[in-house]
C-alpha cells in the first residue's frame, strides 16, 4: 500500500510560508556570501586577482559551502545535544514525530544552499564536480525536503547533516592548494584535521546513525511509506560515498605527511 506524502503534511498557510521563506533564505545567503567572498578575497589576497575565471568561480562557490557547513554543524549539534527536542525522556511524543521551527527553519536553508550549489554545479559542469556530487546533492534533498514536509525522522536528517561540519577542512585544503601552500604546516594539520573529523563526522557517526535506527527500529517503520523507504536507501548510499571519499583523504594524507617528513 502506497500512500501519499500529502497525508502527513500539515498544510497550514503559515507553515508553508516558512518553510518557503526559510528555502528562499537559504539562496539570498548563498548569493550574499559568494559576493562577500569575492570582494574579501580581492582585498586580502593578492594572487585572487591572477585566478582564471573559472577557479574563482569554485573559489567563491567554496566560501558560501563553508557558511552553510558551519551553520548546519552547530544547529544540528544544538538540536540534537544541547536541546530537548530529540531527548528520549523529555517528550510523550515517538522521536521519529518530533520537530521543532529551528529544524524546519535549518532545513529549509539547506534546501535553498543544495539548490543553489546544484544549480552551479550544473552549470559549470563538471568543474566544480562530477557526477558524485550532483548524486550527493539530489539524495540530500529529496530526503531533506521529505523530512520537512512529513515532519518525520528529522533526528535522522540532522545526523547526516552534522556530517557537513568536514567541510571547512576541505574548502580550506583546496584554498591552500590554490595557494600554492602544500608544503606549509598549515596544509598539513588541516589534513590530519580533516583525516580525524572525516572519521568522526562521516564514518563513526553513520555507524551510530544505523545502530540508532535498529534500536528505535519500531518507531522508523511507522514512517510514512516514502520516507521509510528512503531512509532505508539513502543513507547506506551516502556512507559508501563517505567511505570512499575518506579512503582518498586517508591515501592524501599518507603522502602529505611522508613528503613533510622527507623534506625535513
Amino acid at each position: 500500500m502506497v500512500l501519499c506524502i500529502t497525508d502527513y503534511v500539515n498544510v497550514r498557510p503559515n507553515k508553508q510560508f516558512h518553510w518557503l521563506a526559510s528555502i528562499f533564505s537559504g539562496i539570498v545567503l548563498c548569493i550574499i556570501v559568494y559576493k562577500i567572498t569575492g570582494f574579501i578575497s580581492r582585498v586580502c589576497f593578492k594572487g585572487y586577482g591572477k585566478l582564471s575565471s573559472a577557479v574563482k568561480v569554485e573559489w567563491n562557490n567554496r566560501g558560501f559551502s563553508t557558511i552553510h557547513a558551519l551553520i548546519v554543524a552547530f544547529a544540528s549539534l544544538y538540536l540534537l545535544l544541547l536541546s530537548d527536542v530529540f531527548d528520549e525522556n523529555s517528550h510523550g511524543e515517538l522521536m521519529i514525530n518530533r520537530t521543532s521551527t529551528l529544524s524546519d527553519t535549518l532545513f529549509g536553508i539547506s534546501l535553498g544552499y543544495f539548490l543553489s550549489d546544484l544549480a552551479m554545479i550544473l552549470w559549470h559542469f563538471p568543474a566544480l564536480g562530477g557526477l558524485e556530487y550532483v548524486l550527493h546533492h539530489v539524495l540530500s534533498m529529496f530526503s531533506i525536503f521529505l523530512s520537512l514536509m512529513s515532519g518525520q525522522g528529522q533526528i535522522y536528517i540532522l545526523m547526516v547533516l552534522f556530517s557537513e561540519s568536514t567541510t571547512p577542512f576541505v574548502n580550506l585544503r583546496w584554498y591552500l592548494d590554490v595557494a600554492r601552500q602544500k608544503n606549509s604546516n598549515l596544509y598539513v594539520c588541516n589534513g590530519i584535521a580533516l583525516f580525524l573529523g572525516w572519521l568522526v563526522a562521516r564514518i563513526l557517526l553513520f555507524i551510530f546513525f544505523f545502530a540508532h535506527m535498529f534500536i528505535h527500529f519500531d518507531q522508523v517503520k511507522k514512517i510514512f511509506p516514502l520516507g521509510f523507504y528512503d531512509l532505508l536507501v539513502v543513507p547506506p548510499v551516502l556512507a559508501i560515498m563517505n567511505v570512499f571519499w575518506f579512503w582518498k583523504i586517508a591515501r592524501g594524507l599518507i603522502k602529505t605527511v611522508s613528503k613533510a617528513r622527507h623534506d625535513h
